[in-house]
């Protein structure tokens, strides 16, 4: 399966801040949006980095609320790993496993196209499981 038939299943709306966004704007958007992470979107509406839940946590450990009047930009990561719509899905969850990353932006021509989470992955992957399962209790059931 391809990151594209994933998206086409859940959708490719992708809940997205911009650099100067306070952290305390984050935290409501990702409230509001009911998901872990943003892409943080540059004035070209290019990906200057992704901000999770995790990022929020640590920041607040190492320096104290007064991080939650700060940008976005102070506490998001730069280097962010992306997938395209052509790419496997298994190929995407080994890179998640091996970066230990929960979010990877989709980007079709350099354009944000869709956002993938692990537990998008996972799903998949169950429903995968469910039907093979299914296919052979039908196999074995013919004799």
């Amino acid at each position: 399966m391809r990151i594209a038939d994933l998206l086409q299943r859940k959708g490719a709306t992708v809940a997205t801040v911009s650099p100067g966004t306070t952290v305390a704007e984050l935290l409501a958007g990702l409230a509001r949006h009911n998901v872990g992470a943003m892409v943080v979107v540059d004035a070209e509406g290019g990906i200057a980095g992704i901000v999770s839940e995790r990022d929020v946590v640590r920041k607040l450990n190492d320096h104290g609320p007064s991080v939650l009047q700060g940008p976005v930009a102070d506490i998001m990561t730069t280097m962010v790993a992306s997938c395209t719509p052509d790419d496997p899905v298994d190929q995407l969850s080994v890179v998640m496993t091996e970066r230990r990353i929960r979010h990877v932006p989709v980007l079709d021509g350099g354009r944000l196209a869709g956002i993938v989470s692990i537990g998008d992955v996972v799903k998949i992957r169950m429903e995968q499981l469910e039907q093979s399962q299914e296919q052979l209790e039908a196999y074995i059931a013919q004799g």
